[in-house]
């Protein structure tokens, strides 16, 4: 009996965390509660062979359950709740649309609005088209499919829940798979409810490394900012080896000469359509703020600098990541790097042409993702690096809102930190010949010591770094610039990776025992000056703590338990990254 119990445990565990359908529940129990009549009734007294036969057979059937009753693929619904509202009858270029009122009535939501032709078949791998028109009307009330991107399953999401975000439910409503599709050019729009006239805009891109995400994250909604006032927007964008493949053919076929950056063509695609049509809905194609989280910050920093995004928005907002080093550390490469990762990506599939990797199914290319997702300069969206242009004063935003968290890295190390064994062989490894400056201002004695250098160090080189060039290039080119240090600990992320999304787009959950009323406060003035600075530039307001404009990149704005100007604690750091990339 103990035994049925422990097995019944695992497997009924291993369907929850993997999303299983009530189907697969039920299987598992009538498996397990036959078993107990059987090995009772017929095995109890036969041979080991036959008991241990027995035994297999049923971890077997249970095994077989998991595999074979998975959850359906859904759309996710554009608002929780039985039988929402239906929004009044909106009017774009392409045709009509609804979408649905939020439960309280303060939000609507339109989603699933195509911003661009599908970017299947012969237009893989090309700029994106303009979308076409629709009879009827369209009703905007699911989540578009996620683009394509490898999946890691339901039970690796569940774990990162409760590992990562320590947020894990347990409940009958999620018992599905989100849909998947390299057909995803489709945006979303969260509105105040009603009339609106000349609202401010925010145009949100998402991370994930461009291989991965979506644009329903709870943290990143657009409820929290359009129940005051704002209006926001993202969008799916052609992730991976279909958002990032670069191949002289494709250069060579494109009136355009360009290859590799079609994510980033999707993303201005998307902003033009905000240009075009926002207006429908009350906003103000003239106040557009663009703002992104971790790889999409990366995209918001290429945006900055692309002559086709010129004009396209007024601000910016980049959390977690830039491609403004002389080097960035991810999500960017060299057009010769894209190339020769194109070239391994045609061997890896027995490709002799580009036609040849288009006929290749979408759900077998998706293989090659990793490598193939970072931003490129292909002198056409970008002409040269970002950092190249700011060093010769061409940008396209008037003001700039970015920074970092205190634990940028932590959870990309959880399972490779340093200590006091490894620490010295991990800096020399990064850092060479500078190495022995690092380990001095640096140094470790114990592995507790060890891991939090390491977690700093690493946060420093992959995020931080960047956002110190980020402000010494605003202030170079006299553009408002307002820079950020997350630092307030909770029982979800707190300030790693992440973590303060919640806080600036308002979405702290009201009933939510992993946040306290320090961080609601806190959330309040983080949203309050979000808000402010996507309407006017300025995030400063009634009521709020005074937030100068940063006139010295050797400070930063605090917000965590103190808010307010505090010293940039890894300036010598950063100084020893300038020297080994060559800032000038």
């Amino acid at each position: 009996m103990i035994g049925i119990v422990l097995i019944g445990i695992v497997f009924l565990t291993l369907l929850e965390f993997n999303k299983n359908s009530l189907w697969g529940w039920a299987l598992a129990l009538i498996a397990l509660v036959g078993f107990f009549f059987l090995r009772k009734n017929v095995l109890l007294d036969k041979s080991w062979l036959l008991r241990a036969a027995g035994w297999i057979g049923l971890i077997a059937v249970l095994a077989a359950v998991v595999v074979f009753t998975q959850g359906p693929q859904l759309r996710r619904p554009a608002v929780e709740g039985k039988n929402p509202a239906v929004t009044d009858i909106v009017t774009v270029e392409q045709g009509q649309l609804t979408g649905l009122v939020s439960a309280d009535g303060a939000v609507e939501v339109y989603a699933g609005v195509p911003y661009a032709k599908p970017p299947v078949g012969e237009l893989r791998w090309r700029e994106p088209q303009d979308p076409e028109p629709w009879e009827g009307v369209l009703a905007a009330d699911h989540f578009a499919p996620m683009g394509m991107q490898p999946s890691n399953g339901a039970i690796y999401g569940s774990l990162a829940d409760i590992i990562g975000y320590h947020d894990y439910k347990i409940t009958t409503k999620d018992n599905f798979r989100d849909m998947m599709s390299e057909d995803s050019l489709y945006l979303n729009i969260w509105k105040p409810a009603g009339e609106v006239k000349n609202a401010p805009v925010l145009v949100y891109i998402h991370g994930g490394s461009l291989m991965t995400g979506q644009p329903w994250y709870a943290d990143y909604s657009g409820m929290g900012l359009a129940r005051d006032g704002v209006i926001v927007v993202n969008m799916g964008y052609r992730l991976g080896v279909f958002g990032f493949y670069a191949d002289p053919e494709l250069a060579a076929e494109s009136s355009n000469g360009t290859t590799g950056n079609y994510g980033l063509l999707d993303q201005i695609k998307a902003l033009e359509w905000v240009r075009d049509n926002i207006a429908a809905f009350g906003g103000n194609p003239d106040n557009v703020t663009v703002a992104g989280e971790s790889a999409g910050s990366a995209c918001v920093t290429a945006l900055c600098t692309s002559p086709l995004a010129k004009g396209l928005f007024r601000r910016a907002i980049g959390e977690s990541s830039t491609t403004t080093a002389p080097q960035p550390a991810h999500s960017y490469r060299s057009l010769e790097e894209a190339y020769e990762a194109g070239k391994a990506t045609k061997e890896r599939f027995g490709a002799a042409s580009v036609a040849d990797l288009r006929a290749v199914p979408a759900e077998k290319l998706v293989a090659a993702t990793s490598m193939n997702h970072h931003i490129t300069v292909d002198g056409y969206v970008l002409t040269e690096s970002p950092y190249e242009s700011y060093r010769k004063g061409i940008h396209n935003e008037e003001a700039i809102f970015h920074g970092y968290n205190a634990t940028e890295s932590a959870l990309f190390i959880i399972f490779d930190h340093a200590s006091l064994k490894n620490y010295e062989q991990k800096v020399r490894s990064f850092f060479g010949t500078y190495a022995d400056e690092v380990l001095a201002l640096y140094p470790a004695t114990t592995d507790a010591e060890a891991k939090a250098n390491w977690i700093d160090i690493y946060s420093a080189i992959f995020f931080n770094h960047g956002h110190y060039c980020w402000t010494r290039q605003a202030l170079a080119g006299d553009i408002p610039v307002y820079e950020y240090y997350f630092t307030k600990d909770n029982k979800r992320l707190g300030p790693n990776h992440g973590g303060e999304e919640a806080y600036f787009y308002g979405n702290i959950p009201a009933d939510s025992r992993l946040y306290d009323d320090s961080d609601r406060a806190l959330g309040e003035i983080m949203h309050s000056y979000f808000r402010n600075f996507i309407a006017t530039g300025d995030p400063n307001g009634d009521g709020l703590p005074a937030w100068e404009a940063t006139t010295d990149p050797g400070t930063i704005f605090e917000l965590g338990r103190h808010v307010g100007q505090t010293e940039e604690r890894f300036i010598k750091l950063y100084e020893i990254l300038d020297r080994m990339q060559g800032w000038e």
